[in-house]
């Protein structure tokens, strides 16, 4: 049983319920016998810094207490090393531990921690220029990236109202984006509402961009949708929640391992993945497999 556990709290997750979860897996790992440090950063650059240092140290399982913004902090010291990553969902959209089929209970949690049975899982190596990193979930590059730095923009947090007055908001001013998207040397070149690349199928809060994508699959998949009016796009975007969206003329899926969006129009395009902004384009993500050991 893992003796050595840190972890890594963001208090403020989820309205204050990670704060909570954390109690309460720090309660359940001490009564079974385990030796839990709680680090909780001053701010998003201080978490990570905490996370490397823990890292450093060796433990038996780094164990992100939060949304998927803290899971993201905590992979960027896990990926690539032989420390474990825990997941604890504490936050607002909690897509890494759906995907990763890790539910709530913070009871659930701390016997998940102390059993240390992990699986292997893919990650994602993102590159661009001062961008280099890992993501788990989905990148997002286009219409849904700029509702979230509307929504980033804001003063005051609105949670899931202020998703809804952002998507308004850049459904009044957006315009197509000249994509040319490049996937294993396959080239496609075209306007475009948006490019995700996923590990994972969902962002957004379950949002199944990218339905055929897996975390154990060595592979990235690619969903692109083509320019279209913004009638036509408000009109099939909620097929998004089932996935079917890919069903359609005016998508495009592709699957590999290494691919590289740029984009036109003079602007760069921001890009976010799990939910973090990583960047703006060029941008390139690459595959790299079972690169993080997660417990389940």
């Amino acid at each position: 049983m893992p003796s050595s556990v840190s972890l890594l709290v963001n208090p403020a997750s989820g309205s204050g319920r990670a704060a909570v979860a954390a109690g309460r897996v720090l309660t359940g790992l001490r009564a079974l016998g385990a030796e839990p440090t709680v680090l909780i950063g001053r701010s998003a650059a201080d978490s990570a810094r905490l996370a490397r240092e823990a890292v450093r140290k060796r433990p038996d399982a780094l164990v992100a207490v939060g949304g998927d913004g803290m899971v993201h902090t905590a992979l960027q010291a896990v990926a690539g090393t032989d420390v474990p990553l825990g997941v604890v969902p504490a936050g607002t959209g909690n897509d890494i531990a759906r995907e990763l089929g890790i539910g709530r209970s913070a009871t659930e949690a701390a016997e998940r921690i102390a059993r240390g049975y992990t699986v292997p899982a893919d990650t994602v190596h993102c590159t661009g220029r001062g961008v280099d990193l890992h993501y788990l979930s989905v990148l997002a590059c286009g219409f849904d990236s700029r509702v979230n730095e509307r929504v980033n923009g804001f003063s005051v947090p609105m949670g899931r109202a202020g998703y809804l007055v952002g998507l308004a908001a850049e459904l009044r001013s957006f315009r197509p984006i000249p994509y040319r998207i490049e996937v294993d040397g396959e080239v496609l070149e075209a306007e475009g509402m948006l490019a995700a690349v996923g590990n994972t199928r969902c962002y957004g809060g379950g949002m199944k961009v990218c339905p055929g994508a897996r975390y154990d699959d060595g592979l990235l998949e690619v969903v692109f949708v083509h320019a279209v009016a913004v009638s036509d796009f408000v009109r099939f975007f909620p097929r998004v929640f089932g996935g079917t969206h890919t069903e359609l003329d005016e998508v495009t899926v592709l699957r590999g391992r290494r691919v590289t969006i740029t984009t036109g129009g003079g602007t760069p395009v921001a890009g976010y993945a799990d939910g973090e902004r990583v960047g703006d384009t060029p941008l390139t993500c690459e595959i790299a497999p079972k690169s993080v050991r997660v417990l389940m």
